[in-house]
């Protein structure tokens, strides 16, 4: 591939492609394919100048040696995850942008002054309009305001101060626009399904296949836990589907045969089987973005007070304009506070600020799904964390098969993944996992699978119950004995690993020992959680109390609880929200869900449970709990933006108000300033906060 070097430093560089332009979908290719360079930190490929910024954490010159032997018609043939759709709207707001701007400076140019009156008088018409519409509805708010200061403007001749107010709220409310549908977007991906495999029933067989493979006619089947992956229409089977991520209802709906179930709800009871009506994500995308548009989710209480107090500040303006008026008798002067409201700017930078900070949480594989999630984690003095999973590594393995029956490990593991392979859990995943690297293949030859939440799975092969799970479920709910000649090499069983017990016909048949590695990382971000303002780290798990102990005296949490059930980390959240405290919780499975409801934020780790996901409030979607502190970083700094936008835009138009009102500034100087800042604030909450 042809290019030139532009600019380069030791850090950086910036290339030109021998093109003119390129397409948003070829930007998008060649941006993923840098960004998987080594040596490449990041990169961003601009299509208007077939231009490509790349930051570097290595050498340049494998970098552009690489650059130069790309074939660019095969980085096109690609798997791509890029956002064209947010390209294509970056640059359509661009030309509504340079057009206002253009037309602006044209008209003021080219135009004569008796055509540019009629043309300013026309334009006010939309916000005097606006403005009237409020009154009458009994509503004394900002539109009220804008249309009295374009009013008065008209009336006293300043028509250049009455175009010049009306293109700077035009230009606040296309870059307020701008910055919402783009924050939206960015959200709605990736809150949209990531589905790669579905169970479907086909011959008479059940078959694990691609999703992007499913058909419309296809029968989909869904056992609890899951996300229901295509809009349809149940055809067997009987389940309690949540709706939360669609409509916010919680409560959850009873489908049976002949019911509609939608695309990305949580199947949280029984088990389905469906007719798939309609396989593109394109109607759970635009659900989503309807969902977000409409949510109360997405306002911060920190957005709710701003726009409060920018309406409540509206019928004091018009006051102070009538005040002003009678005391001086000077018109220039009163119009002095309906030039400069503080409305504008509140209204603008706070909701910008916010879903600024949701975009930039995005960019560090954080899915953050509403503002005031943002604000609970900030606010957060503890945390609480599921153990298997979030502290320990998301993909646990297979250690050891211990029989306590004669038949041949592999049998037995075979058996046991058979099972795990329908239910969304990381020591299901490990024990798959396993049989897949020993190619043992099995066709479906048990009858149906029941989960018992927290507990373990039960179902029958050849006439026999097969159960598999925790030692409580095993031994003691289900009564399971073990053999007697067994009994010496159970009390032998390694300490340092999980035990995962599978029974056959009411005695035990084998103990699948799962290696579960502390992550990492898990110290180090609980340290400097810590450092960032948490007081208190608390480790919850099913596991055993010896498997705990170690694992949080390894971490440093400040305090652990064992063999708890899922309505215990629930109650545990509840009862410390009732002492006041503000707390977070972190899991990923389906035990987790109950807890990562009650919290103020709940966080799932993204190769967790997809009713985890669904459920949670905020999601991880890299393999570090580093994001964390990322996390909390963004939302710290995002609280101290929104307070420091209060004081400034209090502060400066406070003092305009001042010298308009005494005589030492000009309305139409007012209104630039005071316009001006509020651009400039707005702006400047779409900057980075890291």
């Amino acid at each position: 591939m042809r290019f030139w070097v532009r600019h380069k430093s030791r850090t950086r560089l910036r290339v030109h492609l021998d093109k003119k332009h390129l397409s948003f979908e070829e930007a998008g290719a060649l941006e993923e394919y840098l960004k998987k360079l080594p040596g490449v930190a990041d990169a961003k490929v601009y299509e208007r100048t077939a231009d490509a910024a790349i930051s570097l954490c290595g050498a340049q010159e494998p970098v552009l040696t690489a650059i130069q032997k790309m074939d660019f018609e095969e980085v096109l043939l690609l798997p791509q995850e890029s956002d064209i759709q947010s390209r294509q709207l970056n640059a359509m707001y661009r030309e509504k942008l340079i057009m206002k701007v253009t037309g602006r400076a044209l008209r003021r140019l080219l135009l004569p002054q008796w055509i540019r009156i009629p043309w300013t008088v026309l334009q006010s018409l939309r916000y005097i309009r606006s403005g009237l519409s409020c009154l009458r509805r009994g509503r004394i708010e900002v539109p009220v305001l804008d249309a009295a200061a374009i009013t008065v403007s008209l009336l006293r001749g300043s028509f250049s101060t009455a175009g010049s107010t009306m293109f700077l709220l035009e230009i606040g409310e296309l870059l307020e626009e701008w910055t919402h549908k783009k924050s939206v977007n960015d959200l709605a991906r990736s809150m949209s399904l990531k589905i790669g495999s579905v169970w479907i029933r086909a011959d008479g067989q059940e078959l694990l296949v691609p999703a992007d493979s499913v058909q419309a006619g296809d029968e989909v089947i869904v056992r609890m836990g899951n996300v229901i992956p295509f809009d349809g229409e149940v055809c067997a089977g009987e389940g309690m589907v949540n709706h939360a991520s669609l409509t916010g209802e919680s409560v959850p709906v009873r489908k049976i045969a002949g019911d509609t179930v939608y695309a990305g709800t949580v199947l949280e009871e029984g088990e389905i089987s469906f007719r798939v009506r309609e396989s593109s994500g394109k109607t759970r995308y635009e659900q989503i973005i309807r969902m977000i548009e409409d949510s109360e989710k997405l306002k911060s209480a920190a957005e709710g007070r701003a726009e409060h107090l920018a309406d409540k500040l509206v019928p004091y303006a018009l006051l102070g304009t009538g005040l002003t008026y009678l005391l001086t008798r000077n018109a220039t002067r009163a119009l002095s506070f309906l030039m400069v409201d503080f409305s504008c700017a509140l209204k603008l930078a706070m909701p910008v600020s916010v879903l600024s900070a949701i975009r930039e949480a995005g960019n560090y594989s954080i899915t953050v799904k509403g503002g005031k999630y943002l604000e609970a984690v900030s606010e957060a003095d503890m945390i609480v964390f599921d153990k298997t999973g979030t502290l320990t590594a998301a993909k646990p393995r297979v250690a050891d098969i211990v029989p306590f029956c004669p038949v041949q490990t592999d049998e037995l593991l075979r058996i046991a993944a058979c099972l795990e392979e329908h239910f969304p859990h990381s020591m299901a995943k490990a024990v798959v996992t396993a049989a897949r690297e020993r190619g043992l293949e099995h066709e479906e030859m048990h009858s149906r699978v029941e989960y018992i939440v927290a507990h373990g799975i039960a179902s029958s092969i050849n006439d026999k119950k097969v159960i598999i799970g925790s030692y409580h479920f095993v031994f003691e709910d289900e009564g399971c004995i073990i053999g007697e000649e067994y009994k010496d090499s159970f009390e032998k069983l390694p300490d340092c690993y999980s035990h995962l017990y599978m029974a056959v016909d009411g005695k035990l048949a084998a103990v699948i020992c799962i290696e579960d590695p502390i992550r990492p990382e898990a110290a180090e971000a609980i340290r400097k959680l810590r450092e960032c303002g948490i007081r208190k780290v608390v480790m919850m798990t099913g596991d055993s109390e010896r498997t705990a102990a170690a694992v949080a005296a390894q971490i440093g949490v400040d305090e652990y609880y064992s063999e708890v059930l899922p309505e215990d980390k629930a109650g545990y959240i509840q009862q410390a929200k009732a002492r006041g405290e503000k707390l977070i919780m972190i899991g990923d499975g389906i035990n987790d869900s109950p807890a990562l409801s009650a919290a103020d934020a709940g966080i799932a780790i993204s190769d967790g449970a997809e009713i985890a996901r669904e459920i949670a409030d905020i999601i991880i979607m890299a393999d570090d709990l580093n994001c964390l502190v990322t996390l909390r970083q963004i939302s710290t700094l995002q609280m101290k933006r929104i307070y420091r936008n209060y004081r400034q835009i209090m502060g400066f138009n406070s003092l305009l108000i001042l010298l308009g009102v005494f005589g030492l500034l000009q309305p139409a100087a007012s209104s630039l300033l005071h316009n001006t800042s509020t651009i400039a604030i707005g702006l400047h909450s779409m900057r980075n906060l890291l």
